[in-house]
């Protein structure tokens, strides 16, 4: 591996330290390993396991930066040794296991993907995290097929409306919960059959009285699970990828006999970087021609500047967003 004498001996990198407000730093510039690439960050996309980082309960895996940022676009400056795909210029789009919250980045050669025909690196750099997790968890844990409907809460997040069109443009009704006004009506326009204000509504006998679902995409657990449960069609598939109001239940399991349910969910983060390309290959193939044939397109709530990532956070905290919040480098 050759580093670019052009490059600079440091970089700008935002550090988080408990209980204290991020700030914008100098460290040491990233070095591109075997099989990985070294990109000049241009956006990096926020994501709710960075605050869960931030607090402590969410450590990077072993030998991933300690940076926050699971996600970033830009063009890849220096190659490690055995790169065969990306050449120095490409612009790509990166799942990362952290570090994205830089000037610079270094990314598995597998975990990149080409920056989509059409897309600012904005909109780019909000495409691996959330794309990748609702194809791991929707369309494969799920098995979420054309003529079965999907119910995703919060579905005016990130992944909620990133869910919604890549279920959409797969053929699939959806049906989805969110907290107000604007962010329902938001969900209905990106394909949403019904947006159901949860504040004020019950989801579960709306989707009964609906015929059920198939598949649910839970990110709040506690109380939902069971609610879930209730008003699933046979044979249905309920995956959690968070639990904001809890991880652990109390369950009737009757239903889940009777009707053949399988209870399910996962991480992406911690798997290993063969089935973390094994995913963006797969990513590839079948959604980034729904991106480019104008079918799905990320929301983009906001921006911040790299320095003002606590202001971002702050945005993500107070959960008044919908869609996905970046910072701009």
């Amino acid at each position: 591996m050759t580093m670019p004498a052009s490059l600079p001996a440091q970089t700008r990198a935002i550090h988080h330290e408990a209980g204290q407000p991020l700030v914008l730093t100098q460290l040491p510039m990233p070095q591109p390993g075997p099989g990985q690439v070294l990109i000049a960050v241009e956006a990096a996309g926020i994501n709710r396991p960075d605050l869960v980082q931030r607090a402590g309960l969410y450590p990077p895996p072993p030998g991933a930066p300690q940076t926050m940022g699971l996600e970033a676009a830009g063009r890849i400056v220096a190659l490690g040794d055995g790169v065969t795909r990306w050449q120095p210029g490409d612009a790509v789009t990166a799942l990362l296991p952290g570090g994205g919250y830089a000037a610079h980045a270094v990314a598995d050669e597998g975990s990149c993907l080409p920056v989509p025909a059409g897309l600012a690196m904005v909109e780019a750099a909000a495409l691996p995290e959330t794309v990748l997790t609702v194809w791991a968890n929707v369309f494969e844990r799920g098995a979420l097929a054309p003529g079965e409907t999907l119910l995703v809460h919060g579905g005016a997040s990130g992944i909620g409306t990133t869910a919604i069109q890549m279920a959409v443009a797969h053929g699939a009704r959806v049906f989805v919960t969110a907290g107000d006004a604007d962010k329902c009506a938001l969900c209905e326009k990106l394909g949403a059959t019904r947006a159901i204000n949860y504040r004020t509504e019950d989801f579960g006998e709306i989707l009964k009285a609906e015929g059920g679902a198939d598949v649910v995409l839970d990110m709040v657990g506690g109380p939902y699970v069971q609610k879930n449960i209730d008003l699933m069609r046979p044979d249905g598939r309920i995956v959690s990828i968070a639990f904001l109001q809890g991880p652990s239940v109390s369950l009737n399991l009757m239903p889940v006999m009777l009707k053949r349910l399988t209870l399910t969910g996962s991480t992406l983060r911690a798997r290993p970087v063969a089935e973390k390309a094994r995913l963006a290959a797969a990513v590839h193939q079948t959604v980034w021609p729904w991106i480019e044939a104008g079918k799905l397109r990320p929301v983009i709530d906001a921006t911040f500047p790299l320095a003002e990532a606590e202001a971002a956070q702050a945005r993500m905290t107070a959960g008044t967003h919908a869609g996905k919040i970046v910072l701009t480098v």
